[in-house]
């Protein structure tokens, strides 16, 4: 895992700058502090950089990024793991290729030579963002994964293109302006994005499972953002003459042995982390079985109980034998780190889950550790989440009396109360756009959706008059392929569009790559594997979620290896506790927006309304609110000190001054 950067101009005579190029490395140095590369083509108008961090290929410098191939046809900046790569190389070799290195990231200099880029993607299986320039074709690609595990972003500017692995990088680019759009402001304080955007004008992210190819043509160029793999579930019909419980266990079983097999393969130590939830714990099961010695198992711990997980974390990791740490975390804690977690994750977050996770990649980087395996995606894949059981009841279980609906709305309701407000809307709410398109309106999109009076009241005037007519819903369903919901079950559609939308800009994103790179600490998802998701794609419905069981092929999967006490419980989402919920964090969380929220500040930056923010606090100590609604206003003050905080770190500062600091801090030097 490591981190990317480049520049790719419309003239090619125009030389590209070393020092730049060394700074926008420079500034992701947590992404790779084992060192740096700089590669210019000359004469071709481009320049890649590299921020290493060592995994694979420990001798030297010899693995160092950028890559050039012998012949110069190709220079590739990668960031990511490839598994399964020496058998590749192997074949490779058989057929007279030479490599250089032992790492896995040569092998696509080989393969895209050989094959060309379409069929070199196929072939790739991992987490991985990369940039392949085809001098031949005179022509840029840049690549992300098929879910979005590793980040990549780009701006098209008037001379060309600038890339890099965040949005930092970009920025620490001189030519590259730093501005807010009102649209990206938006949608921060309400906390679901629209694919492929950020917070910040124009600054686009390459989209999961696509190839961004830009070719210069003449005195331009022209940019093609095509789609090479997408998480497709098939037509509803096929569910209807649905394979065996038997099967679909013995099909998860097999998937995902063999993914964790792959992603413990590493030249370094690989942990595990353990919540209390069935995917970490199926995770470190399976690895504990692989494995000769004892598995290195971190544990996050919080002093609220209720959201606290660590006693059935500690009877597995007792299980297993593993080697549990565990970090235990307050109020104090999340607040006083929050203001360096944006600064990484780049985009506001709703609940400081994104805190301690940093918090936690920064113990694991202490005591020695560079790769841990974790459970992200399992809910994607078997519909964990309590919205996808919400709408599976109320949209695709067709022989149920309305009787029935509302016995297991109640259930529902009773087992996920602490999440209404967050992960489940208080009231529902329908947008027309999105209804349109799937059929209905998802229940994980509601409670954000929700959130769009309170996020316009809580604007700057000017600002938000300029989105008087937008629509949220509207952007999200126009970024969603209608071809992959149309003639859908109900519980496929949602988990497909939560995989567009929550997954790769929240779970992903300041739940996963931004924080644990943070420390340069390289997170390994199992479960987004995507061979295991093509097969859980097939897996019926109600072997999903049977009754009250979500995720019930992987429990009955992983049965032999779970603690009872977990198998038998239903989903309890894993989240910090809200500051609502607990006064030493609310006093935190207060401390922080009297630094950030204050009259003065906020005028100043202007990105927010001083009265608007007032009206909402005023409405959050009025006791006739609601829980769910003072979680969801909990939720606001964290967007509302967040977009603060991005004000100051990416607007105001110097990102190019900073970059050139950060190059004489750590020494790295043309």
């Amino acid at each position: 895992m490591c981190g990317i950067a480049g520049i790719f101009y419309k003239d090619k005579t125009r030389p590209v700058s070393k020092e730049t190029l060394l700074n926008m490395a420079a500034i992701q140095y947590h992404r790779g502090p084992d060192g740096f590369g700089i590669e210019i083509m000359d004469g071709q108008g481009v320049g890649f950089s590299h921020a290493r961090l060592s995994i694979i290929d420990l001798v030297g410098n010899r693995a160092r990024q950028p890559f050039i191939d012998a012949e110069n046809r190709f220079m590739l900046a990668h960031n990511g793991e490839f598994y399964g790569y020496q058998k590749i190389r192997t074949d490779l070799t058989s057929r007279g290729d030479k490599f250089r290195t032992k790492s896995d990231s040569e092998i696509i200099l080989h393969l895209a030579r050989r094959y060309g880029i379409d069929h070199t993607l196929k072939q790739l299986r991992g987490e991985f963002a990369f940039s392949l320039y085809d001098a031949e074709n005179d022509e840029l690609h840049l690549v992300r994964d098929r879910f979005g595990v590793k980040p990549l972003y780009y701006y098209e500017g008037p001379d060309g293109i600038v890339f890099g692995s965040e949005v930092k990088v970009i920025f620490a680019n001189p030519d590259v302006p730093r501005k807010f759009s009102n649209q990206g402001l938006y949608h921060q304080l309400i906390q679901v994005m629209v694919p492929g955007t950020t917070a910040f004008r124009g600054i686009t992210q390459v989209r999961p499972g696509h190839i961004v190819t830009i070719k210069r043509t003449g005195t331009g160029y022209e940019i093609k953002d095509r789609e090479y793999w997408d998480f497709e579930f098939p037509d509803a019909s096929e569910h209807r003459d649905a394979q065996s419980e038997e099967t679909s266990i013995e099909t998860v079983r097999d998937q995902l042995t063999e993914a964790v097999r792959l992603r413990l393969e590493a030249d370094v130590p690989v942990g595990c982390y353990l919540s209390g939830g069935v995917d970490s714990c199926a995770i470190l099961g399976l690895s504990s079985a692989m494995k000769q010695d004892p598995v290195k198992a971190f544990t996050i711990g919080f002093t609220d109980k209720a959201y606290d997980e660590t006693p059935i974390a500690e009877e597995m990791a007792a299980a297993t034998g593993a080697d549990q740490d565990i970090l235990r975390l307050d109020g104090s804690d999340l607040y006083g780190h929050f203001e360096k977690t944006i600064w990484h994750t780049e985009r506001t977050i709703y609940n400081t889950l994104a805190v301690a996770k940093y918090l936690m990649s920064q113990h694991v980087h202490k005591v020695g550790y560079k790769v841990v395996v974790t459970g992200e995606g399992s809910d994607e894949l078997f519909a964990g989440y309590p919205s996808f059981r919400n709408d599976l009841y109320l949209h695709g279980l067709e022989e149920l009396t309305p009787e029935e609906r509302v016995e297991w709305q109640s259930m529902l309701g009773e087992s996920n109360n602490l999440f209404k407000g967050a992960m489940l809307a208080e009231d529902e709410l329908d947008s027309k756009a999105l209804t349109s398109l799937i059929g209905f309106t998802p229940s994980c999109l509601q409670p954000w959706l929700a959130c769009d009076q309170t996020a316009r009241t809580v604007m700057n005037r000017d600002r938000a008059e300029t989105i008087h007519n937008y629509d949220p819903g509207e952007s999200i369903a126009s970024e969603l392929d209608e071809k992959k919901l149309t003639g859908r079950h109900p519980l496929d559609k949602v988990q497909y569009v939560w995989s567009k939308t929550m997954l790769e800009g929240q779970i992903l994103t300041w739940g996963g790559d931004r924080v644990d790179m943070a420390n340069s600490m390289e997170a390994r998802p199992a479960f987004l594997d995507h061979h295991l998701a093509e097969s859980a794609t097939h897996i019926p419905p109600l072997h999903r979620i049977k009754g009250r069981k979500e995720k019930y092929v992987l429990k009955e999967a992983m049965k032999g290896l779970l603690p009872k006490t977990l198998y038998e419980r239903e989903k309890f989402a894993f989240m910090a506790p809200p500051a609502t919920t607990n006064k030493d964090k609310w006093q935190a969380m207060m401390t922080l927006a009297d630094e950030f929220l204050t009259e003065d500040k906020v005028v100043e930056a202007g990105l927010l309304d001083w009265a608007g923010i007032q009206d909402t606090l005023q409405e959050l100590s009025n006791e006739k609110t609601s829980r769910p609604r003072r979680v969801q206003i909990d939720a606001m003050i964290n967007h509302m000190i967040g977009v603060q905080i991005l004000q100051k770190l990416f607007i105001d500062q110097d990102i190019p001054q900073k970059a050139s600091e950060m190059a004489k801090e750590v020494g790295w030097s043309l």
